[in-house]
C-alpha cells in the first residue's frame, strides 16, 4: 500500500489538512469529547463538496478509503449526523479565514473583477456576487480550459432585490488591501462606488451606462486589456458550477452561504495543487 503513488484525492486531503491546521484549533472547547477534531471536520466537509456527495455517502466511502483515513488520522469514521452538526457549528468567520489562507499559495496581482451569478436551491435562485483575482503570465490555447492561475477570492451574497451597486461596496471595504484594480460591467455603474474605490487607492474600471456622448467618451478611454480581465469571472463561475454543481443542498440561507464558501475554498485548493504539479513537471 505504501509503495503506491499518491492520488490526486490524497494530495488534496493532505493540502486541506495543512490549511486547516493553520486556521482552526484542534477542539472547540476543553470540554470536548475529543473523538474528532475541528480540523478533521473541516477537511471532511471540503471532501464532501469536492466529491459532490452527501454526508451519508461520504461516510460510506470513507470506510473503504484507508489511506484517506490515515492522512486525516481518523481512528473511526464519524456518523453523518456528526458532520452535519459540525457544518452548523463552524462559524462563518472560520470559513472566511480559511478562504483567505487558501490564497496564500496562489499568485495575486490585484486585478479584481466583480460579477453576479445564480445558483439553484430548490425552487429559489440565490444571487451571489463574487470577485476574482487572476494572473496570466502567458495566454495559450489551452489556458482557458485549465483556468490557469485563476482563483476565487471573495464573495457577497444578495438575499433581497437590492441593486448590484448596493452590494459591491461590501466587497470593496472587506478586501481593500488586496485590490488594486476593480473591473465591472454596467451593472455596477455608480459614482459612489467609484469614489469608494478611489478612497481605498483602488483604480475603478467600471463601464458607464451610455446616456450621453460623454458617457461614450469615458467608456472609450477605458483600458481594454485590463477591463476584459473581468471575462475570467465567467470562466471561474463555470468551472465551479461544472465541478461542484450549480446548486446548494442546504435550505437555510446562511447554510447556503457557507456551502458556497466551501466550494470556493475547494476550488482554490485544487488550483494550488495544479500549479504545484505544473512547477514540478517543468524541467
Amino acid at each position: 500500500m505504501d509503495s503506491l503513488p499518491k492520488s490526486r484525492l490524497l494530495r488534496f486531503v493532505e493540502r486541506a489538512m495543512v490549511l486547516a491546521r493553520r486556521a482552526v484549533a484542534r477542539f472547540s472547547t476543553r470540554y470536548s469529547r475529543k473523538r474528532f477534531t475541528l480540523r478533521q471536520h473541516v477537511v471532511l466537509l471540503c471532501l464532501k463538496v469536492k466529491k459532490t456527495t452527501t454526508h451519508r455517502d461520504l461516510v460510506d466511502e470513507l470506510i473503504e478509503m484507508p489511506r484517506i483515513r490515515d492522512a486525516l488520522d481518523l481512528d473511526s469514521v464519524p456518523a453523518p449526523s456528526t458532520l452535519c452538526k459540525a457544518f452548523d457549528r463552524l462559524e462563518m468567520a472560520v470559513w472566511r479565514v480559511l478562504l483567505n489562507i487558501s490564497l496564500a499559495d496562489l499568485p495575486l496581482n490585484g486585478i479584481t473583477g466583480i460579477r453576479c451569478f445564480g445558483v439553484r436551491a430548490g425552487a429559489c435562485i440565490n444571487s451571489l456576487h463574487e470577485a476574482n483575482e487572476s494572473h496570466h503570465p502567458a495566454v495559450e490555447d489551452d489556458a482557458v480550459g485549465r483556468y490557469s492561475y485563476q482563483r476565487r477570492s471573495r464573495h457577497s451574497r444578495k438575499t433581497t432585490r437590492k441593486h448590484d451597486t448596493q452590494i459591491a461596496p461590501q466587497v470593496v471595504k472587506r478586501n481593500a488591501g488586496s485590490i488594486t484594480v476593480l473591473t465591472g460591467d454596467q451593472e455596477y455603474d455608480d459614482q459612489k462606488l467609484r469614489r469608494l474605490a478611489r478612497n481605498h487607492n483602488i483604480r475603478p474600471l467600471i463601464k458607464h451606462r451610455e446616456f450621453t456622448p460623454l458617457h461614450k467618451a469615458w467608456n472609450a478611454r477605458l483600458d481594454n486589456d485590463l477591463y476584459h480581465r473581468r471575462t475570467m469571472n465567467e470562466t471561474v463561475n463555470a468551472a465551479i458550477k461544472q465541478k461542484f454543481g450549480a446548486f446548494v443542498r442546504s435550505r437555510l440561507w446562511w447554510k447556503q452561504f457557507r456551502e458556497l464558501v466551501i466550494k470556493c475554498i475547494v476550488h482554490n485548493l485544487e488550483r494550488s495543487l495544479a500549479i504545484s504539479e505544473e512547477e514540478y513537471d517543468c524541467p
